[in-house]
């Protein structure tokens, strides 16, 4: 009986060495390239923070919680712009959620293939134009138009500031929801057909729930991307830091935190108090920006795992 042959261990070429050493290089670099977001985003927070903090010195809390902005006089009262940036940021919300999600689920469940062929390429330039394009946009027709319809003192309101903020948001929506929908197997749709249920009810009890986490993930970037607009709002909105009370502020001029950063960042002499003030407004938009997107992956997480309970 013949002894069978072991191989020993196979001497390694210079080129096999190389190519270790160039996966070991490639993958330290993804790596630090991963972990460089979460760096960046502590040094822009430090950043605005690092001004910012001196307001709390500078300005008694009771002023600077207040709801009276006119830095010229010495008021800092910051609730009117957060109430101002939330106002519009919902009324964004309201109009964009709608159109954007019957928009994904129009190109992704009901469309022919050579009108989603058209409606997709639209929907990113719509996401491609300038804010100051469709701000221009707003001054010149959508405002005097508003103006006259619901027989107001002056057309530049929180509503028109809604309604292009809506208009920006709903490309972001409809782009991640389609793909989101575009992504659930046909075989969810087939099976639903066979039994029995009819085109909506396969759209509304199958395909939006099996991609519910991608459409609540769009949802969150819409708004997300509502919030941090500036230059639209600011054409369009009023400039007017009042305090909202109610929906009837929609109707009435505001100001957001962005668009007061973009409008007197400029002018304030550097180390001033109304300086630092500015500094905490960023801070204060970053961390609301933050809590979004983090209310957004807690949101998706939670779905996936619910999908995975499900499926075991």
């Amino acid at each position: 009986m013949d002894t069978p042959i072991i191989p020993g261990p196979q001497k390694q070429t210079p080129k096999d060495a190389f190519s270790k050493a160039a996966e070991i290089l490639i993958s330290a670099i993804i790596k630090a390239m991963g972990y460089s977001a979460i760096v960046f985003v502590i040094m822009i927070f430090y950043f605005l923070m690092s001004e910012g903090v001196a307001a709390f010195g500078e300005v008694p809390l009771s002023v600077l919680f207040s709801t009276r902005w006119y830095p010229i006089e010495g008021y800092y009262g910051i609730l009117p712009l957060i109430s101002g940036s939330l106002l519009v940021t919902v009324g964004a919300t309201l109009f964009a959620v709608p159109i954007g999600l019957a928009t994904a689920i129009y190109i992704a469940e009901i469309a022919p293939r050579w009108v989603r062929e058209i409606l997709k390429p639209v929907v990113e330039i719509l996401a491609g134009l300038p804010s100051v394009v469709l701000g221009f946009i707003g001054v010149i027709a959508l405002a005097p138009q508003l103006r006259i319809l619901l027989d107001l003192p002056t057309g530049l309101t929180a509503l028109a500031g809604s309604i292009l903020l809506g208009i920006i948001a709903i490309p972001t929506i409809v782009s991640v929801a389609e793909d989101a929908l575009d992504g659930v197997p046909r075989a969810y749709r087939d099976a639903a057909l066979a039994i029995g249920a009819t085109r909506w009810q396969t759209i509304w009890r199958v395909t939006l729930p099996a991609a519910k986490s991608g459409v609540l993930t769009a949802v969150m970037l819409g708004i997300g991307r509502a919030i941090g607009e500036t230059m639209t709002v600011m054409m369009v909105s009023g400039n007017a830091p009042i305090m909202a009370r109610g929906l009837g502020a929609l109707f009435l001029p505001t100001r957001t935190m962005t668009a007061t950063i973009a409008a007197e960042m400029g002018e304030v002499a550097k180390g001033s108090i109304h300086y630092h003030v500015l500094f905490l407004i960023g801070g204060i938009l970053f961390m609301i920006s933050l809590l979004v997107n983090i209310i957004a992956s807690a949101m998706v997480f939670r779905v996936k795992k619910r999908s995975e309970r499900i499926l075991s």
